[in-house]
């Protein structure tokens, strides 16, 4: 098994609806652009990425939305080294569709309270609907690993929420001590770094708000 020497989560750039939320009661939420500073700060991780990949092969994975797209545009990888795909499994949460932005403020608020793994938006989906899909590209993911010529490095583009949801499959967190953790900012990334005794380790852990209070001995 060709498993690669790093795994890349980044969060996509600033997007409008991050300054702004009433957008989502006129832009559908996979729409919404990248604004200018999230372009800039999407160019700003490019430099760093590139020099980390240096001439190496790349398997790159891209959620379906307008500002992953643009994200992973702004990168400036070398199209050369890169295999780019969409995977709508790497979607951002739902939320619903055309969205009323007071309802919005008050659900997330009852999400707050209720937790955000387990509580559904109206319409929408919960955290644990989002780990599923991510549990299944993450099957997708290490069958692909079976190619003997598969690139070196993995680049996920995606969403804050969704990127927690990944490593909380992958190296198989409880559910408190997802709760426990903070969305990275915008552009940022974790990398999962592959050890000589076949495991990975994070470059760096995300920023934790709280300490989990887990229900029993699993968490």
């Amino acid at each position: 098994m060709a498993r690669p020497r790093r795994i890349v989560l980044l969060r996509h750039g600033e997007s409008e609806g991050n300054i702004d939320d009433s957008i989502y009661e006129r832009e559908p939420d996979h729409a919404l652009s990248l604004t200018k500073t999230g372009r800039r700060q999407a160019e700003e991780a490019g430099g760093p990425l590139r020099e980390m990949f240096g001439d190496e092969r790349i398997s790159a994975y891209v959620s379906p939305y307008r500002r992953t797209h643009q994200t992973f545009r702004e990168l400036a990888l070398d199209p050369g080294r890169v295999r780019v795909r969409e995977e709508p499994r790497l979607r951002e949460q739902d939320w619903g569709n055309w969205q009323d932005r007071d309802d919005v403020r008050l659900q997330k608020a009852y999400r707050d309270a209720y937790g955000h793994f387990f509580y559904r938006f109206a319409q929408g989906e919960s955290g644990a609907d989002v780990y599923d899909r991510v549990g299944a590209f993450l099957e997708s993911l290490w069958r692909s690993f079976e190619d003997p010529n598969h690139p070196p490095n993995v680049l996920i583009v995606t969403h804050g929420l969704t990127m927690r949801l990944f490593c909380m499959r992958w190296f198989h967190w409880s559910v408190a001590e997802f709760e426990s953790l903070s969305n990275p900012g915008n552009a940022e990334w974790r990398t999962l770094l592959l050890g000589p005794d076949g495991r990975y380790t994070f470059d760096r852990p995300f920023e934790r708000w709280c300490e989990p209070e887990p229900y029993g001995i699993t968490g």
